[in-house]
């Protein structure tokens, strides 16, 4: 899939929709709060959005099962309106942060609710439960409450009896929050295999940016209530364009004028690259591509060379981070013995290098 970048205005590339699909533009004020998101996907596409908090993506996501009314915009789904369509009425699923599953039901009467709701009698309800159940790998839990299940049970359970009422749009809010990281991981991958089988819309609300690469096919980026960025997980991960997203993918990101091979930075200095760019642009580097000096290296001919104050440090695995503010802030990573050896501690001054093949320029 081409991703689609956008920083204001209509994403460009977006999927084009005839009848079928999710075509939203989703306007929601409250207070001094603004909402205003246009999201389209087509038949089985997954679609995460992505945000720090505050940044609107849950009440987005309460906007599209009708839980939040719209101040304006419009909602169709496979080209029916939804706007005025009340949440029980809609061919919505929803898996929520702490699942909400019925503590005084079992697995099966839990998974059953949803088609009993929609006119199904017990007994075809039941049968329906079970297989999902047993689809989910949870066919020997079927009969237990809700307090007796793991974490990841109770999740997929959940996502049974979201999947069970055949949604045209399912909507999972922070489906992995409550997990631990072993647990996590397992779900993770259990969870991408059933959105890969599901023939409708998703629609993922995550802050997590490791769900939403690996279970997502696009990415929106919301902050402040506002799209900043769309397209497909790697092409935002190779190309962000705020900070908060270059942080989540663990970049180093300016913004500046090109001329050539040089970018003038919008505060700070030139840096120099292989692209050769006119006009605004963005230049990105990883961490890992910033070398340190405690003396300013003799003789360097590096041409994009700083001078820096060690701001803070942290442990990330094997690795040690180094937050460095000065001529050019930047974070930088090295390992605990480059660390020692250079004897890193916070107020302590470097230079920092870094190679121009390094660095990665592209349009603003």
């Amino acid at each position: 899939m081409t991703g689609a970048e956008k920083t204001a205005g209509t994403p460009v590339g977006a999927p084009r929709l005839g009848r079928e699909g999710l075509d939203a533009r989703l306007v929601v004020e409250r207070g001094s709060f603004r909402l205003d998101v246009e999201l389209t996907a087509a038949p089985g596409e997954v679609v995460a959005l992505l945000g720090p908090n505050g940044a609107g993506k849950t009440t987005a996501l309460r906007a599209l099962a009708g839980l939040v009314p719209l101040s304006g915009g419009h909602l169709r789904l496979d080209g029916a309106e939804l706007d005025r369509t009340p949440p029980e009425s809609r061919p919505v699923g929803v898996v929520f942060q702490d699942y909400l599953l019925f503590p005084h039901l079992s697995a099966l009467d839990n998974v059953a609710f949803g088609p009993r709701c929609q006119g199904a009698g017990k007994a075809r309800a039941r049968a329906q439960a079970a297989d999902w159940l047993e689809r989910m790998g949870l066919a020997e839990h079927a009969g237990a409450k809700p307090r007796r299940l793991s974490g990841g049970q109770a999740q997929r359970v959940a996502l049974a009896r979201a999947l069970a009422t055949h949604p045209r749009l399912l909507l999972l809010d922070e489906p992995l929050a409550a997990l631990d990281a072993r647990t996590r991981l397992d779900v993770r991958a259990e969870l991408r295999r059933h959105l890969a089988d599901f023939e409708a819309v998703a629609v993922l609300v995550t802050h997590d940016p490791l769900d939403a690469m690996v279970l997502a096919d696009r990415l929106v980026v919301v902050e402040h209530g506002e799209v900043v960025q769309e397209g497909a997980p790697a092409d935002i991960a190779r190309r962000p364009r705020t900070g908060y997203i270059a942080q989540l993918v663990g970049l180093n990101l300016y913004r500046g004028t090109a001329d050539g091979h040089t970018v003038r930075l919008d505060t700070g200095p030139a840096i120099t690259t292989t692209e050769v760019l006119s006009g605004p642009v963005f230049v990105a580097f990883p961490p890992s591509a910033a070398t340190l000096h405690r003396d300013r290296p003799a003789g360097s001919s590096a041409r994009n060379l700083w001078h820096c104050t060690v701001a803070g440090m942290e442990t990330l695995g094997d690795r040690i981070r180094a937050d460095l503010t000065g001529e050019l802030p930047l974070a930088a990573d090295l390992t605990a013995v480059a660390a020692a050896e250079l004897d890193l501690r916070p107020g302590a001054e470097v230079w920092a290098t870094v190679k121009a093949a390094a660095t990665h320029t592209y349009p603003a």
